[in-house]
């Protein structure tokens, strides 16, 4: 809605314009006055004509307003100094917003474009750790975006079966026998027997050279006993990877096998496509100098075993033919491999994707090195977020039973990394602090906290959620802040799935959640002489506050 205002305030100016005979082709910018006594909507259009029109810029705004047909939803336009300054309706737009809003309030319409989006796509050898939340939750929620903004979305995590740390697992529980520890959740346990495996080959470097040949055996694909051994610990490994992704409320359309692209033929057939591009001297390589790249690409290797990049060159020509859009969510330190990816894919006819890359998570706590067995695991961060979370509550002593404190905090748990994580643009790295991350008077606690009180408000009263409104007096500030933040929910959407950018939703659901509480501290709702009014801007309220957590892959308590 709100930027159905700008859109018509735009062409109210260019018909005005049009009226001096003038033709203006540049983007008419708009912005909002830094105080509401101003208006609610301003344009320094004045400033690019007055050169054009030997004017000053006070001059061509008073023209152009003298020629303005305001459109409907609007009282006023003011000339402050060069600004043209637009004045909401605020009795008529805050009858068209309570009505409009429902439940699916934000769903932008269906587009005929499908995107396959890869994300987190951890190895399978042991837990996930912290240095793949990131991934994970950002790529979740751009999924979740992009879907309320009307596209198709398939999320993929491609499951690198072949790579050597599955092999180096496979040879520790063969020739040593390490077991599975049966107490432990199960991609913990592969992660302790890969760890103990690395200690062995850390100790005597030559059995590397068994590493080589069994990871050459199971390309070839002929020991059927060594792929079932491959295949139980990969699969053993994303049962606990699934599990934390559903604790995060994350869930995958489909799981891709890398060795997939290799049984069934796409590793040739991608690298036939290169063969005029590529140069074979004990190995064979794609050399990239020519496209100002200067390490190159390396395909296959002396002994004629594919590499990792090989197998993803396939697996993204799999993309090309199953999708419009591929989208990569992938760390800051894979743009090399990235850049050589896409020149790769290019020339061999297909579709490079696009890429959101991510700078990372740093903990005061140390190391997350799955290697030498020291990392904080999800698993572990979700628990200590939920613990967290429920220390709070209890000193807190709010009205909730035991078993209300432990769904809250999850909802809170959970909630608190997801927006803290989300709240930074990707590019930036993060340093997670807990303090921040629950706090319940700027976090997402908060948050969840505002959509709370609207549940409990709305559960005192006698409200008839399908009735018709009408706004029949003149908003207090407070009123008018919140109508217009409810009304810039559909545009942060459309900005942030065009940006592949989730920081918008969180910053615009932070906004939404003060102008809220500003709200419900500053009117009387029950009692009211604009009851009905009031109590269908609580509801409204909360319908948006929850859509935009969901949006984020947060669930909004009904009680706190």
């Amino acid at each position: 809605m709100y930027s159905k205002l700008k859109s018509e305030i735009t062409e109210c100016i260019l018909e005005a314009l049009t009226k001096m005979k003038i033709k203006y082709d540049d983007e008419i910018l708009l912005e909002e006055p830094p105080n509401p006594e101003m208006g609610d909507i301003s344009s320094n259009i004045s400033f690019s004509l007055a050169g054009k029109l030997k004017k000053s810029p006070v001059e061509v705004a008073e023209e152009i307003k003298s020629k303005i047909k305001l459109p409907l939803y609007f009282d006023k336009v003011e000339c402050m100094g060069p600004y043209l300054n637009f004045f909401i309706n605020y009795t008529l737009f805050t009858t068209k917003i309570v009505n409009y809003i429902d439940k699916s309030y934000g769903e932008l319409p269906e587009k005929d474009e499908t995107i396959l989006l890869e994300h987190t796509s951890a190895n399978p050898n042991g837990p996930l750790h912290v240095g793949h939340l990131r991934n994970a939750i950002l790529g979740d929620s751009i999924k979740r975006v992009l879907q309320h903004a009307g596209y198709k979305v398939e999320s993929q995590y491609y499951v690198n079966d072949m790579g050597r740390q599955i092999a180096i697992i496979v040879w520790g529980m063969n020739k040593f026998n390490f077991k599975l520890d049966e107490d432990k959740k199960i991609d913990h346990a592969i992660g302790e027997v890969y760890f103990m495996s690395n200690q062995e080959l850390e100790s005597n470097p030559e059995y590397n050279q068994e590493i080589d040949e069994i990871l050459r055996s199971y390309e070839e694909g002929k020991d059927q006993k060594l792929i079932d051994s491959f295949e139980s610990v990969v699969e053993n490994c994303l049962d606990g990877i699934k599990q934390t992704l559903k604790d995060l409320n994350i869930k995958m359309n489909l799981y891709k096998w890398e060795s997939t692209f290799l049984r069934n033929g796409s590793v040739d057939d991608v690298l036939e496509k290169l063969q005029p591009f590529t140069i074979k001297d004990d190995i064979l390589y794609l050399p990239l100098e020519r496209y100002n790249v200067d390490k190159e690409l390396v395909l296959r290797r002396s002994n004629g075993t594919s590499l990792y990049a090989t197998r993803d060159l396939a697996y993204h020509q799999y993309k090309t033919k199953n999708s419009d859009i591929s989208l990569d969510i992938l760390g800051a330190d894979h743009k090399l491999a990235a850049t050589q990816l896409g020149l790769a894919l290019k020339l061999s006819g297909n579709r490079a994707p696009e890429v959101v890359f991510y700078e990372f998570i740093d903990l005061p706590e140390g190391s997350m090195s799955t290697r030498r067995g020291v990392f904080i695991s999800v698993d572990e961060f979700i628990e200590e977020s939920i613990q967290h979370a429920k220390d709070e509550l209890i000193r807190r002593k709010l009205d909730l039973t035991d078993k209300q404190i432990e769904e809250v905090s999850e909802k809170i748990g959970v909630g608190s990394i997801r927006f803290y994580i989300n709240q930074i643009s990707p590019e930036k790295p993060i340093t997670f602090k807990w303090e921040e991350a629950l706090s319940f008077e700027r976090g997402c606690a908060s948050i969840q906290y505002a959509h709370a009180r609207a549940c409990k408000l709305l559960a005192k009263a006698e409200y008839d959620e399908y009735e018709t409104v009408n706004c029949d007096y003149q908003l207090d500030d407070d009123e008018k802040e919140l109508v217009k933040e409810l009304s810039k929910f559909t545009e942060i959407i459309r900005q942030s799935a065009e940006e592949r950018r989730i920081h918008h939703i969180t910053e615009y659901t932070m906004s939404l959640s003060k102008a809220f509480n500003k709200f419900y501290k500053s009117q009387q709702v029950i009692g009211s002489e604009h009851e009905k009014l009031r109590l269908k801007l609580v509801d409204v309220s909360r319908i948006t506050l929850k859509n935009s957590l969901s949006l984020l892959g947060i669930k909004a308590p009904e009680y706190m």
